[in-house]
Protein backbone atom coordinates (compact mmCIF):
# COMPACT_ATOMS: atom_id res chain seq x y z
CA UNK A 1 0.00 0.00 0.00
CA UNK A 2 1.15 3.52 -1.42
CA UNK A 3 2.61 5.57 1.99
CA UNK A 4 2.00 8.93 -0.63
CA UNK A 5 -1.59 11.07 0.30
CA UNK A 6 -2.20 12.48 -3.55
CA UNK A 7 -4.13 15.49 -2.63
CA UNK A 8 -6.60 18.00 -4.19
CA UNK A 9 -5.14 21.69 -3.14
CA UNK A 10 -1.95 23.48 -2.20
CA UNK A 11 -3.19 24.50 1.30
CA UNK A 12 -3.55 20.64 1.95
CA UNK A 13 -0.36 19.36 0.61
CA UNK A 14 1.19 22.22 3.13
CA UNK A 15 -1.06 21.88 6.42
CA UNK A 16 0.63 20.86 9.33
CA UNK A 17 4.33 22.63 8.55
CA UNK A 18 5.07 23.95 12.31
CA UNK A 19 6.62 27.21 13.36
CA UNK A 20 10.75 26.75 13.49
CA UNK A 21 10.89 24.14 11.15
CA UNK A 22 13.40 23.60 8.75
CA UNK A 23 12.48 23.16 5.26
CA UNK A 24 14.57 22.23 2.14
CA UNK A 25 13.05 23.90 -1.26
CA UNK A 26 14.43 22.69 -4.21
CA UNK A 27 15.24 24.87 -7.41
CA UNK A 28 18.08 26.53 -8.88
CA UNK A 29 17.02 29.93 -9.46
CA UNK A 30 13.48 29.30 -10.46
CA UNK A 31 14.35 26.20 -12.34
CA UNK A 32 12.51 23.87 -10.40
CA UNK A 33 11.10 26.20 -7.81
CA UNK A 34 7.79 25.18 -6.09
CA UNK A 35 6.79 28.54 -6.54
CA UNK A 36 3.04 27.20 -5.68
CA UNK A 37 4.19 25.49 -2.62
CA UNK A 38 5.94 28.27 -0.84
CA UNK A 39 2.72 30.51 -1.82
CA UNK A 40 0.19 27.90 0.03
CA UNK A 41 3.16 27.91 2.77
CA UNK A 42 2.79 31.50 2.87
CA UNK A 43 -1.08 31.51 3.43
CA UNK A 44 -0.67 28.68 5.83
CA UNK A 45 1.11 30.59 8.66
CA UNK A 46 4.54 29.18 9.71
CA UNK A 47 6.88 31.47 11.20
CA UNK A 48 10.56 31.27 12.45
CA UNK A 49 11.61 29.02 9.46
CA UNK A 50 14.96 27.73 8.58
CA UNK A 51 15.13 27.58 4.80
CA UNK A 52 17.86 25.43 2.61
CA UNK A 53 18.05 26.29 -0.81
CA UNK A 54 20.66 26.98 -3.47
CA UNK A 55 19.57 30.48 -3.62
CA UNK A 56 18.06 33.07 -1.61
CA UNK A 57 14.82 34.00 -3.00
CA UNK A 58 14.57 36.23 -6.67
CA UNK A 59 12.84 39.15 -7.02
CA UNK A 60 9.48 39.16 -5.17
CA UNK A 61 7.95 35.55 -5.70
CA UNK A 62 8.55 32.06 -3.98
CA UNK A 63 11.29 32.13 -1.47
CA UNK A 64 11.66 36.02 -1.60
CA UNK A 65 7.97 36.34 -1.00
CA UNK A 66 8.45 34.02 2.25
CA UNK A 67 11.55 36.11 2.89
CA UNK A 68 9.67 39.11 2.57
CA UNK A 69 6.59 38.01 4.73
CA UNK A 70 8.63 38.06 7.60
CA UNK A 71 8.68 34.02 7.93
CA UNK A 72 12.33 33.34 8.06
CA UNK A 73 14.35 33.66 10.23
CA UNK A 74 17.74 31.90 9.53
CA UNK A 75 18.79 30.93 5.41
CA UNK A 76 21.57 27.81 4.23
CA UNK A 77 22.58 28.33 0.81
CA UNK A 78 24.91 28.79 -1.68
CA UNK A 79 23.91 32.01 -3.49
CA UNK A 80 22.09 34.87 -1.40
CA UNK A 81 22.96 37.43 -3.16
CA UNK A 82 22.36 38.04 -7.08
CA UNK A 83 21.02 40.80 -9.42
CA UNK A 84 17.37 40.02 -7.86
CA UNK A 85 17.68 38.99 -4.46
CA UNK A 86 16.87 42.53 -3.05
CA UNK A 87 14.17 41.14 -0.60
CA UNK A 88 17.25 38.99 1.36
CA UNK A 89 19.94 41.28 1.19
CA UNK A 90 17.47 44.35 2.57
CA UNK A 91 16.25 41.74 5.59
CA UNK A 92 20.43 40.51 6.03
CA UNK A 93 21.51 43.82 6.39
CA UNK A 94 18.75 45.15 8.60
CA UNK A 95 19.81 41.64 10.86
CA UNK A 96 16.12 40.35 10.59
CA UNK A 97 17.14 36.84 9.16
CA UNK A 98 20.89 34.83 9.50
CA UNK A 99 23.24 33.46 7.01
CA UNK A 100 25.05 30.36 6.71
CA UNK A 101 26.85 29.95 3.54
CA UNK A 102 27.57 26.08 2.42
CA UNK A 103 29.41 25.75 -1.30
CA UNK A 104 27.15 24.15 -3.83
CA UNK A 105 28.49 20.80 -4.11
CA UNK A 106 28.99 20.68 0.13
CA UNK A 107 25.14 21.27 0.13
CA UNK A 108 24.63 18.95 -2.32
CA UNK A 109 26.18 16.06 -0.47
CA UNK A 110 25.31 17.30 3.02
CA UNK A 111 21.58 16.28 1.97
CA UNK A 112 22.56 13.37 0.27
CA UNK A 113 24.46 12.22 3.37
CA UNK A 114 21.39 12.71 5.71
CA UNK A 115 19.48 10.83 3.03
CA UNK A 116 21.66 7.86 3.32
CA UNK A 117 22.54 8.06 6.73
CA UNK A 118 25.94 8.89 6.30
CA UNK A 119 26.86 10.44 9.95
CA UNK A 120 29.13 13.14 8.10
CA UNK A 121 31.95 13.32 5.66
CA UNK A 122 35.19 14.79 4.54
CA UNK A 123 35.94 17.62 2.00
CA UNK A 124 38.50 19.50 0.51
CA UNK A 125 36.04 22.35 -0.34
CA UNK A 126 36.79 25.56 1.79
CA UNK A 127 39.29 24.56 3.66
CA UNK A 128 41.95 27.40 4.00
CA UNK A 129 38.71 29.48 3.94
CA UNK A 130 36.42 31.22 6.83
CA UNK A 131 34.13 28.36 5.52
CA UNK A 132 36.26 26.04 7.36
CA UNK A 133 36.62 28.18 10.60
CA UNK A 134 35.76 25.85 13.92
CA UNK A 135 35.86 22.45 11.76
CA UNK A 136 37.62 19.29 12.15
CA UNK A 137 40.14 18.98 9.63
CA UNK A 138 41.93 15.79 8.35
CA UNK A 139 45.36 14.96 6.04
CA UNK A 140 44.38 12.31 3.67
CA UNK A 141 47.18 10.94 1.38
CA UNK A 142 48.94 14.66 1.43
CA UNK A 143 45.72 16.66 1.52
CA UNK A 144 43.52 18.67 3.96
CA UNK A 145 39.86 17.65 4.34
CA UNK A 146 37.58 19.14 6.46
CA UNK A 147 34.18 17.54 8.18
CA UNK A 148 31.51 17.93 6.89
CA UNK A 149 27.58 16.70 8.79
CA UNK A 150 24.38 16.00 6.92
CA UNK A 151 21.37 18.79 6.53
CA UNK A 152 18.18 17.01 7.16
CA UNK A 153 14.85 18.61 6.89
CA UNK A 154 11.98 18.57 8.47
CA UNK A 155 10.14 19.33 5.08
CA UNK A 156 11.23 19.21 1.80
CA UNK A 157 9.26 21.58 -0.71
CA UNK A 158 10.34 20.13 -4.48
CA UNK A 159 8.71 20.50 -7.54
CA UNK A 160 8.77 17.51 -10.66
CA UNK A 161 7.21 17.22 -13.86
CA UNK A 162 4.92 14.20 -13.25
CA UNK A 163 4.51 11.78 -10.47
CA UNK A 164 1.99 8.51 -10.88
CA UNK A 165 -0.51 7.84 -7.93
CA UNK A 166 2.25 5.85 -5.92
CA UNK A 167 4.51 9.16 -5.82
CA UNK A 168 7.17 8.22 -8.36
CA UNK A 169 8.45 11.12 -9.66
CA UNK A 170 10.16 12.27 -12.79
CA UNK A 171 11.64 15.54 -13.37
CA UNK A 172 12.33 18.00 -16.52
CA UNK A 173 15.61 18.60 -17.31
CA UNK A 174 17.36 21.06 -15.30
CA UNK A 175 14.86 21.64 -12.99
CA UNK A 176 15.53 18.37 -11.62
CA UNK A 177 18.37 19.93 -9.87
CA UNK A 178 17.96 19.33 -5.88
CA UNK A 179 14.61 18.03 -5.68
CA UNK A 180 16.44 14.24 -5.63
CA UNK A 181 18.87 14.45 -2.58
CA UNK A 182 15.77 16.74 -0.73
CA UNK A 183 13.36 14.10 -1.20
CA UNK A 184 15.49 12.12 0.59
CA UNK A 185 16.41 14.09 3.52
CA UNK A 186 13.27 15.37 5.11
CA UNK A 187 11.08 13.33 7.42
CA UNK A 188 8.01 14.99 4.90
CA UNK A 189 8.52 14.87 1.58
CA UNK A 190 5.70 17.25 -0.55
CA UNK A 191 6.03 17.74 -4.12
CA UNK A 192 3.96 19.28 -6.75
CA UNK A 193 3.79 18.11 -10.29
CA UNK A 194 2.00 19.27 -13.38
CA UNK A 195 0.47 16.62 -13.69
CA UNK A 196 -0.21 13.18 -11.64
CA UNK A 197 -1.02 9.87 -13.80
CA UNK A 198 -1.94 6.14 -13.26
CA UNK A 199 0.65 3.07 -11.54
CA UNK A 200 2.35 2.00 -14.70
CA UNK A 201 2.45 4.80 -16.74
CA UNK A 202 5.64 5.91 -15.90
CA UNK A 203 8.71 4.00 -17.68
CA UNK A 204 10.30 2.65 -14.47
CA UNK A 205 14.03 3.27 -16.42
CA UNK A 206 13.21 7.02 -16.03
CA UNK A 207 11.66 7.55 -12.25
CA UNK A 208 14.15 9.94 -10.59
CA UNK A 209 12.64 9.59 -7.09
CA UNK A 210 10.86 6.52 -5.72
CA UNK A 211 7.45 6.88 -4.01
CA UNK A 212 8.94 5.48 -0.94
CA UNK A 213 10.30 9.19 -0.30
CA UNK A 214 7.75 11.19 -1.25
CA UNK A 215 4.64 11.67 1.69
CA UNK A 216 2.47 14.38 -0.56
CA UNK A 217 1.95 14.78 -4.06
CA UNK A 218 -0.30 17.91 -5.73
CA UNK A 219 -1.12 19.29 -8.63
CA UNK A 220 -0.17 22.39 -9.80
CA UNK A 221 -0.31 24.60 -13.30
CA UNK A 222 2.93 25.53 -13.58
CA UNK A 223 3.56 29.01 -14.06
CA UNK A 224 5.88 31.43 -15.77
CA UNK A 225 7.74 34.17 -13.42
CA UNK A 226 10.17 37.25 -15.43
CA UNK A 227 13.66 37.31 -14.09
CA UNK A 228 12.56 40.64 -12.56
CA UNK A 229 10.00 38.67 -10.48
CA UNK A 230 7.09 39.92 -11.86
CA UNK A 231 4.15 37.45 -12.26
Amino acid sequence: MSRTQVLETVDEAVAGIEDGATVLVGGFGFAGMPFDLIDGLIRQGAKDLTIVSNNAGNGEVGLAALLQAGRVRKVICSFPRQTDSYVFDTLYRAGEVELKVVPQGNLAERMRAAGAGIGGFFCPTGVGTPLAEGKETREIDGRTYTLEYPIKGDVALISAHRADTLGNLVYHKTARNFGPVMATAATTTIVQVGGIVPVGTLDPEVIVTPGIYVDRVVRADARQYTVQGAR
